[in-house]
């Protein structure tokens, strides 16, 4: 436990047995309580390896989508009792060593949610994130935080913390399997005004790290900016979309 709370990692996981055992290695279990693994219907071992290792271990009987994963491991985490659940891509792209880092600023109750950015510092290009993908970044995010008035360095990052009460508070059934998940649980932690703070992370890129081709990752920036639109006029009151429509649940 850290401060008192529980502290959940959560592994999402499709295909990921060739880098599961390095990422689980360097979860740092002095503070973490839980660790839940929901493998989204995949060809390799990553289920049977994540039973090998004692880990909490969920397996979709089809394939429901990245967004799908993740609903399925929040759910499970606030069902056994996470106070803090950290989401951690299993293809040991991120660093596990800065869940203690990212916990520590939610448990310090400064922080709601908690981004592990690439790109504050220079670890995205460095790590070997493909220039377009760099470049798309830093037009997607420059549009976003004009459209929904932030200051985030990055909406793209697949490492974050949240606190038990903003799971609870997010219709996260209404956003999407796919991957533009990601975005749109953010935005709606934004849209209900949780306190965003973010941490450098680097990040490595290699043959068995998981990445999308570009046409999904064009049809994932459709997604982003179709997101933001929708919380501007959400916000100015013009249209409100049903990720947006209340009530949300939580109290």
């Amino acid at each position: 436990m850290l401060l008192g709370k529980r502290v959940t990692v959560i592994l999402p996981a499709y295909n990921a047995a060739a880098t599961l055992r390095r990422t689980y290695a360097e979860i740092p279990f002095d503070i973490v309580d839980d660790v839940i693994l929901t493998d989204d219907a995949s060809a390799d071992d990553t289920a049977i390896l994540s039973d090998g290792l004692g880990i909490f271990t969920l397996r979709h009987p089809y394939n429901r989508g990245y967004g799908g994963n993740q609903k399925t491991c929040y759910q499970a985490a606030l069902d056994r009792g996470a106070d803090i659940v950290v989401m951690l891509h299993p293809d040991y792209q991120y660093t596990p060593r800065l869940v203690t880092a990212m916990a520590s600023m939610i448990a310090s109750e400064q922080y709601d949610v908690v981004l592990a950015s690439r790109i504050l510092g220079r670890g995205a290009l460095v790590g070997g994130m493909p220039l377009y993908k760099y470049i798309a970044n830093r037009l997607l995010t420059l549009l976003e935080n004009i459209l929904i008035g932030q200051k985030l360095s990055e909406y793209h990052s697949g490492y974050r913390a949240w606190s038990r009460q903003v799971i609870e508070a997010l219709p996260l059934e209404r956003c999407s399997e796919d991957f533009v998940f990601d975005n749109q649980m953010l935005v709606l932690a934004v849209y209900r005004d949780f306190r965003i703070g973010e941490i450098s992370c680097p990040t490595k890129y290699f043959a068995e790290a998981s990445s999308i081709n570009f046409r999904r990752s064009v049809i994932y920036g459709i997604g982003v900016l179709q997101t933001a639109l929708a919380y501007r006029l959400a916000r100015w009151k013009l249209l409100i979309s049903p990720i947006f429509r209340a009530p949300f649940p939580g109290p």
